[in-house]
């Protein structure tokens, strides 16, 4: 089958896209085992994550060529023993998350606020960037089959981490006011587009004006230039001087302080990730005087996924494309995230 293969770890300096090739003869997925089932792709959508599968990822042994992807929607093709027969045919979109967490050894402590140990078909596994793969059923929601696959594909990973993180974790409720840096990412945009269904104000960041208007279209209420300037002023006196509920920051060191100083006593700061790196200063003496939460965040459970999902086959919520690429056009397609001008995903047709 055809897929899109990252043909060997790539230097940090160097760019993941210069790698990807279109290999028309990349091993089948074996049959489905118990509880899984194989999917033909109709559309498949990049992460900031394949970019790291690219370069490699601290504490995992990847070996190459290697295909990547989390996202995508399909046709269900074949089914494992175990699974309804009713699945075949089926639209479907994708968590590429499963739960591994190990069981429960005697004298372990309680485990009620552990959090789940995740594999990801696309990182651990390979993944979507193929025509066709292999999944288990749990992590499958059904779409309706006059839903465009293009845009299906990209609503996944995002929105399920963005869902996760504010709503599961944070506990945001209807009309707090949210804070979303860097918007024009998946995440970014997923923040925006379920704190808006919740009638939560938002407030957004971005370094360029033209994604900040872009907001603005989407609803946001507040764009925020981020000239490297503390903003925390502006978006305080957005809420009259009290604060935001909840601040979603996907960057880590350039924004988190920022981050810190815009929230309301009792807020929550929430991270998914840290792509201005890991080492930001805090504000510890703000942190507990104001009761503050700090959050991470990683993927989602399969609740929080059917839940997602269910608003967007009602058309409550849906994501944002940036760009859509012919499986033949792949190595654009990861150029294009490379590039980080992008405001939405990025998606590969096949």
């Amino acid at each position: 089958m055809r897929a899109l293969v990252i043909t060997g770890q790539t230097p940090t300096d160097k760019a993941v896209a210069d790698s990807v090739r279109l290999q028309n003869d990349w091993p089948e997925p074996g049959p489905p085992e118990h509880g899984e089932v194989m999917v033909r792709t109709l559309a498949s959508a990049l992460n900031h994550l394949d970019l790291w599968v690219g370069h490699g990822v601290p504490g995992l042994n990847l070996t190459y060529p290697r295909v990547s992807g989390s996202d995508a929607c399909g046709v269900v093709e074949a089914i494992g023993p175990g699974v309804d027969g009713s699945w075949i045919g089926k639209r479907v979109i994708l968590n590429a998350a499963s739960d591994v967490s190990p069981l429960p050894r005697p004298g372990d402590a309680p485990g009620g606020s552990l959090s789940p140990q995740y594999e990801l078909i696309g990182e651990h596994h390979h993944g979507t960037m193929a025509e066709r793969f292999v999944a288990p059923v749990t992590g499958l929601a059904i779409v309706g089959d006059d839903r465009d696959p293009v845009e299906s594909a990209a609503f996944g990973l995002t929105f399920l981490t963005a869902y996760s993180m504010m709503v599961g974790k944070a506990g945001l409720r209807p009309g707090q006011p949210v804070l979303v840096t860097g918007i024009g990412g998946g995440v970014a945009l997923a923040a925006l587009a379920i704190a808006r269904h919740m009638g939560c104000p938002v407030a957004v960041t971005s370094r360029h004006q033209w994604k900040l208007d872009r907001a603005k279209e989407l609803g946001a209420s507040l764009g925020v230039l981020d000239t490297g300037d503390d903003w925390s002023k502006p978006v305080r006196a957005w809420t009259g001087g009290r604060g935001v509920n909840l601040a979603v920051d996907s960057s880590g060191k350039a924004t988190h302080i920022k981050c810190i100083k815009s929230l309301a006593r009792g807020g929550a700061y929430v991270t998914p990730g840290c792509t201005s790196g890991h080492d930001a200063t805090t504000d510890l003496a703000r942190i507990f005087w104001n009761q503050l939460r700090i959050l991470g965040s990683t993927m989602g459970s399969s609740a929080e996924f059917g839940e997602i999902a269910a608003l967007y086959r009602e058309r409550k919520i849906g994501p944002v494309v940036d760009q859509v690429f012919a499986a033949e056009e792949g190595a654009k397609a990861y150029a294009r995230l490379e590039s980080a001008e992008q405001f939405g995903k990025v998606v590969v047709r096949w």
